[in-house]
């Protein structure tokens, strides 16, 4: 069965994250952020944290245009997709995250490392395509035969 993709973004200031995430309609959730190390770029700078501190139930139309109208570096990221109306919790295994309401779990190791975990096989499908169609190196499909990822946390 399929859990995930993983693949490999450029090492450089953009908005990866928002590349990443369009085919994943954003705003239909609300979003946990914690354990980040990525800047806001400006003029060619590292400025401020992307995400200042941990968030817990971020405003996805913040999010959104956050990801969409600016650039940043990633260092590490580990964000959260819960439906609306539900309470999310901070989660740091896949069997935590099989058993709760979160639905996408977004990693980047290192600025270019990137795993996603998708329970709704449709939408991982769509964010594969979508990282076909980027070009992002080194995308595949994480399974229950090829996963050895043991903590869902950066």
């Amino acid at each position: 069965m399929k859990r995930g993709i993983t693949f490999e973004i450029p090492n450089e200031y953009g908005s990866f994250l928002w590349k990443v995430l369009t085919p994943f309609e954003i705003t239909e959730f609300v979003w946990l952020s914690a354990d980040e190390e990525s800047y806001l770029v400006e003029n060619k700078e590292l400025r401020e944290p992307l995400f200042p501190e941990e968030m817990n139930g971020m405003d996805s139309l913040f999010l959104r245009e956050l990801l969409e109208e600016n650039k940043y570096y990633l260092i590490f990221v580990n964000l959260q997709a819960y439906p609306k109306g539900k309470n999310p919790l901070h989660i740091e295994t896949y069997d935590e995250y099989v058993n709760s309401n979160c639905q996408l779990v977004l990693l980047v190791v290192d600025s270019i490392y990137v795993t996603i975990y998708c329970k709704d096989k449709a939408k991982l499908e769509g964010l594969y395509q979508n990282a076909k169609l980027k070009g992002f190196n080194s995308l595949n499909y994480i399974t229950d035969k090829n996963d050895t990822r043991t903590r869902l946390s950066v």
